[in-house]
């Protein structure tokens, strides 16, 4: 008798047990429910709006004038052929008297203007800081040609390295208090 009422148990179990079977991939359960009103786009409508972004974002005017790149962003200034190397300053520096250089990014330029080398730190399209440089025939053992860094020079300075084609400087910045 109790194996009677186990089999019995076991057959009303599996009867009345919800067992679906899946014959597509999961999308197929979804159909045409659009939980937000958007309608679907098809792949030749994605491709068309993808490509006219694209479009627009190279017709960008670049500023003349001091002002040097309109922004600094990373893949804006890797798709540029003449590139600055940028550098992060990552403690605030004294320029000048009175002035100081926040934390940040900075994309370096060295100028040579009557015979006086400079180093003109460049954010988004403004100039942030012209520092005067020292020319020198030292690489600092940099691996490319175009680079720019931040040593550690004593306590309470740092050197900015800076090279190109045309000449390797570095200046010396006080660290702001």
């Amino acid at each position: 008798m109790r194996k009677f009422f186990t089999i019995l148990f076991g057959i009303i179990i599996l009867a009345t047990g919800n067992i679906s079977y899946a014959d597509g991939d999961l999308w197929d359960n979804f159909g045409d429910q659009n939980v937000y009103g958007q309608k679907p786009v098809s792949d030749e409508e994605f491709e068309k709006v993808l490509e006219s972004k694209k479009k627009k974002k190279k017709n960008k005017n670049i500023p003349k004038g001091e002002e040097f790149r309109q922004s600094n962003e990373t893949d804006f200034i890797n798709t540029v052929e003449d590139a600055l190397p940028v550098i992060c300053i990552s403690v605030p520096l004294k320029i000048g008297e009175d002035g100081i250089l926040p934390v940040g990014h900075y994309q370096v330029k060295g100028e040579r203007k009557n015979g006086e080398l400079r180093l003109k730190l460049y954010q988004s399209s403004f100039l942030m800081a012209d520092l005067p440089a020292v020319e020198t025939n030292e690489d600092f053992d940099q691996p490319e040609v175009n680079f720019v860094g931040m040593i550690d020079y004593s306590e309470n300075q740092f050197k900015i390295i800076y090279g190109s084609v045309d000449f390797n400087a570095y200046a010396i910045v006080n660290v702001a208090e």
